[in-house]
């Protein structure tokens, strides 16, 4: 038996309504609630210059997204908007931090380590790219991914108190493995 072949790849406008069909999928939405709202930030999100969205492949078939983001240049276009937080819940990390968020689209694949071994090449990436640090907010009760991020080597600095809720804040840093 072959080991599987992870990849990667820019994420595109026609990879919208895949990305839309895997949003509205009960394990997805369980943690990415459906609004309505995604297809167009999606679209907004491909032409931000601090975000960038992947497709991740499995023997090269999509079957997850990652979203990175440069922390800082994301709050700071928060912070435009009259409801935004003064203070982003990452201003202590070092400028060029990345923040990332994913989803395996593909219910079939859950709990195989799938997850964790696509991360991890993405990160190597990121960070090879010259990120000092990558950092993620999985949800206190969502054990799964937080021991995804695990495997793929980010590690527990504390939990946090944001916008968005309570999270586990992780972090792997570019000469941590």
């Amino acid at each position: 038996m072959t080991a599987p072949a992870y990849g990667f790849r820019p994420m595109t406008a026609p990879d919208i309504p895949l990305v839309v069909d895997w949003l509205r999928r009960p394990h997805v939405a369980e943690w990415w609630p459906w609004d309505g709202s995604m297809p167009g930030e999606l679209e907004r999100g491909l032409t931000a210059p601090w975000m960038r969205y992947f497709l991740l492949t499995l023997d090269g078939e999509p079957f997850m997204f990652l979203q990175a983001y440069d922390i800082w240049k994301e709050h700071a276009c928060a912070a435009t908007h009259a409801d935004a937080a003064a203070d982003g819940p990452y201003d202590d990390q070092p400028p060029g931090t990345l923040g990332v968020d994913q989803f395996i689209g593909r219910a079939d694949l859950l709990g195989q380590g799938h997850g964790s071994a696509a991360i991890r090449r993405l990160v190597d990436h990121l960070l090879a790219e010259g990120a000092p640090r990558v950092v993620t907010d999985p949800d206190p009760d969502n054990p799964r991914a937080v021991r995804a991020y695990e495997k793929a080597g980010f590690r527990r600095l504390e939990e946090r108190d944001t916008p968005d809720g309570r999270v586990v804040f992780m972090a792997r840093d570019r000469d941590e493995g």
